[in-house]
């Protein structure tokens, strides 16, 4: 059945600062969005209208530009108004046309759209909700049904503990009757941003019929800085399914004779890979970038143009376009574009009680449910040598952080950071004893020949 695909990509991804905007995270080489009308058209959904702000609609339009598919990119004018907004903005583009709702951030495997096209058979329903069952509590809508799946309501951020049952609502969204969805997000005045949710209760209220599909597969929203390591271990877990263990070299690349690279490891055109350097998948190590010699790369995903210098090891982390490293320890962070690393800087990554990592969101400790998570950054930072990061801190875009020092606090954008040190110079009273030490080297050189 043909219908319009609807892209919600106009959230300003707050709770990901320092991360400017998900939908532009690279994941294999492309862009987050770019991957999701993939999956889209693999199950032959080709004509999208994707929803933009302000802040990112002209990037939106070059991607549209680049890709062969019927894309309209349309302005969100009201970006506070929410999902209601975002939807009420297609009313020029859809008349009653059948249209399926998709988050750009919730991925999910091409199952789920084919559970979608299996369920609008059933004429006895108008729309079809994707709702997934999970066994702990996320911030997110929870669906109300009948055992026969159809929709009695919709409960939006319950409180933990709160929640009216266990299947939350995946914005996968068919609805057959646009017309009616628009009318009724007209009506719907609300001082929260739970104003489609509403509307949706007021259409099953009027009689519209809508019915939860249960879906089991996999799914992972972008809703903080560490659901971007879920995401890119879900896409390097795929790296399996088409390499199946052997390692894909793209045009040009060049890899040293003692250089190592083992398991399902994907080499971007023009990568180097230095002497002695080990690559160990999965890992996807991004066009023109450099493995340097004596590096580690394990787990990870590296950007255009990044260097992993000599000595570094890079484990289970997200690495933006054009970071620089050298004899540094990189792990389980998420960096940015455009970052550099002076010679012994590290990211902590374990607390000492080993307990799960917090994270400061929007004022609030929020817990990363990982013991291990390092750093998350923005973009164009500068960090000094043998600079220590505590777990779990943030570094905003434009930060210069200097040597020699320990960041245990979030540091916001536009900032220099360094720290006060009193250096003590003073005459030296001691004295060498100069036969004493030709004495033992002496002793040490006949060591060595006996």
């Amino acid at each position: 059945m043909p219908m319009k695909v609807v892209l919600l990509a106009a959230g300003r991804s707050k709770r990901l600062k320092p991360i400017e905007d998900k939908n532009f995270l690279h994941f294999l080489g492309k862009p987050l969005i770019q991957l999701q009308m993939e999956q889209l058209a693999s199950v032959g959904l080709k004509d999208f209208l994707v929803i933009g702000g302000a802040h990112n609609l002209s990037s939106l339009r070059a991607l549209a530009r680049t890709l062969k598919y019927n894309i309209k990119v349309i302005e969100q004018k009201d970006l506070d108004a929410g999902m209601a907004g975002a939807v009420l903005s297609l009313r020029r583009y859809v008349k009653d046309e059948p249209m399926l709702i998709v988050s750009a951030n919730d991925v999910v495997d091409a199952s789920a759209y084919q559970l979608i096209f299996s369920a609008i058979k059933d004429r006895r329903f108008s729309s079809f909700i994707l709702g997934k069952k999970l066994a702990s509590y996320f911030p997110g809508g929870y669906l109300k049904f009948k055992r026969n799946g159809q929709m009695t309501g919709i409960v939006e951020k319950p409180k933990p503990g709160r929640e009216p049952g266990r299947t939350v609502n995946l914005v996968i969204h068919y609805h057959g009757e646009s017309k009616r969805l628009f009318k009724a997000l007209e009506e719907v005045h609300t001082g929260n941003d739970d104003r489609y949710e509403m509307a949706l209760s007021t259409l099953i209220r009027s009689g519209v019929k809508m019915k939860v599909i249960p879906y089991s597969g996999f799914w992972q929203a972008v809703k903080y800085p560490w659901h971007i390591l879920d995401l890119m271990d879900y896409f390097l877990g795929n790296l399996e399914k088409s390499l199946h263990g052997k390692p894909f070299l793209g045009k040009h690349v060049e890899i040293a004779k003692t250089a190592t690279i083992q398991g399902n490891v994907y080499l971007d055109e023009g990568v180097r890979v230095l002497d002695n350097a080990v690559i160990i998948g999965p890992a996807y190590i991004g066009k023109n970038s450099i493995v340097a010699t004596n590096a580690l790369v394990r787990g990870s995903n590296l950007g255009v143009n990044c260097i992993a210098g000599y000595s570094t090891e890079i484990a289970r982390s997200f690495l933006g376009d054009q970071v620089w490293t050298h004899a540094n320890y990189i792990g389980d962070s998420v960096i940015g574009n455009d970052v550099s690393f002076g010679s012994g800087t590290v990211t902590g990554n374990l607390r000492l009680d080993e307990g799960n990592i917090l994270v400061n969101i929007q004022d609030e400790k929020i817990d990363s449910g990982r013991n291990k998570f390092g750093i998350i950054t923005g973009n164009h930072v500068r960090c000094g040598i043998n600079t220590s990061f505590m777990p779990g801190i943030k570094i905003g875009n434009n930060c210069f952080i200097g040597a020699g020092i320990a960041v245990p606090h979030d540091v916001p954008d536009n900032r220099f950071v360094y720290a006060k040190t009193e250096l003590i110079i003073k005459e030296n009273r001691a004295e060498l004893d100069r036969k004493k030490r030709q004495k033992m080297h002496k002793n040490l050189s006949s060591s060595r020949r006996t």
